[in-house]
Formats: structure tokens, C-alpha cells, sequence
């Protein structure tokens, strides 16, 4: 199993247990979060803390599921980022796109923030 999944009260947290999100785990990590938006879920945690390298297709995959949270009328939070991926969403500009923590617990204090925000 590439992912472990957590669900909490409000959110649910996809640990992606792989050291490298590329494109063997990009399409499992767009269907995994397709089938917890379908179940009803839509503020989701994408934790990153294991992985050290993201290609084009784990950043297409992460692109996808911030729309698909957006377009349920939720949040999505990548979380454990680590410096190599933090400097690839950077250069991407996508660190301006997405909402980032370095660390799973600050990434759960944003989206308590997020959601109590949007209520």
C-alpha cells in the first residue's frame, strides 16, 4: 500500500508512505482522493513528510486534488514538506497556489483555521 489513511472528525489525512511522488504514485494519490471526495470527504491533508523527491506528475497530481477539494467547497493542505519539494514548489510558484506546512502538525492547525474560517 502506497498511502495511509486517517480520517479525523473534520478532515482526512493521505500519508504518502513513498519516498518519491512521481508518476507510479501520482495516479493512485488523484484516484485515492477522488474515492474520499466521493465518500463525502472534502478537506483533505496530502502528508508529505516521507518524501524527499516530486516529479511533474506528483505536482500535476497535488495541482488536481487542491481543485477537486476547491470545487467541493473544501480545503486541501500538503503538509511535511521537505526542503527538496519545498524548493521544486517554489520554483513552480506553486507555493503561492497551495496551502503548505513543513510539519503535520501545523499543517492540521491551518486546515482547523481554514475550516473554522469558512464557517
Amino acid at each position: 500500500m502506497d498511502f495511509k489513511i486517517e480520517k479525523k472528525e473534520k478532515y482526512t489525512i493521505i500519508q504518502i508512505l513513498s519516498d518519491k511522488i512521481d508518476l507510479h504514485i501520482a495516479p493512485l494519490l488523484k484516484s485515492e482522493v477522488v474515492l474520499l471526495l466521493g465518500n463525502g470527504e472534502k478537506n483533505i491533508i496530502i502528508d508529505l513528510s516521507k518524501c524527499t523527491f516530486c516529479d511533474s506528475e506528483g505536482l500535476n497530481a497535488i495541482l488536481i486534488s487542491n481543485r477537486l477539494c476547491k470545487n467541493s467547497n473544501g480545503f486541501l493542505v500538503v503538509g511535511g514538506v521537505k526542503e527538496s519539494v519545498d524548493r521544486l514548489l517554489s520554483l513552480t510558484q506553486l507555493d503561492k497556489v497551495l496551502n503548505i506546512a513543513y510539519n503535520i502538525n501545523n499543517a492540521e492547525n491551518i486546515m482547523e483555521t481554514l475550516i473554522n474560517a469558512d464557517k
